[in-house]
């Protein structure tokens, strides 16, 4: 991941688990690094081995996208605001794969992505956490 698309609250995934990323800064040697927690750590970590997480219908789900129409071609997801969609391409060519906001598509495949271009849109992140996240789902 590139140091430069990452912003505090970002979702991340460092080691097969999800983080939210708290603090971004350079150590002596001018090297990038992030301090991440989730509800069982706390680690501060190069950036370079944080990975990003790709969007899925369950993360559009936890996002507060509902499924509207699905094809054998595309499946479409909308937020209950009507000028925001998502469009899962099922063609191997993915042309209208990504998000659609006032018509327009904007490539992108993963949650940080959508996170930061909510945020630079709306001027509020997404009322997504580690605990909204999880809410709904069983823990054994």
């Amino acid at each position: 991941m590139n140091v430069t698309d990452l912003k505090i609250k970002n979702l991340v995934d460092y080691k097969g688990q999800i983080f939210t990323i708290t603090e971004i800064f350079q150590n002596e040697k001018n090297e990038y690094s992030v301090k991440i927690e989730n509800d069982y750590q706390h680690l501060a970590v190069p950036a370079d081995s944080i990975q990003p997480i790709t969007i899925n219908e369950d993360w559009l789900e936890k996002f507060g996208f509902m499924r509207t129409y699905s094809s054998d071609h595309r499946i479409r997801y909308e937020r209950p605001e009507t000028f925001i969609k998502y469009d899962i391409d099922l063609s191997s060519k993915k042309i209208v794969e990504g998000l659609k906001i006032y018509g327009n598509t904007i490539r992108c495949k993963y949650i940080h992505e959508f996170q930061n271009i909510f945020s630079s849109l709306f001027g509020k992140d997404t009322g997504i956490s580690m605990k909204s996240i999880f809410k709904n789902e069983a823990i054994a």
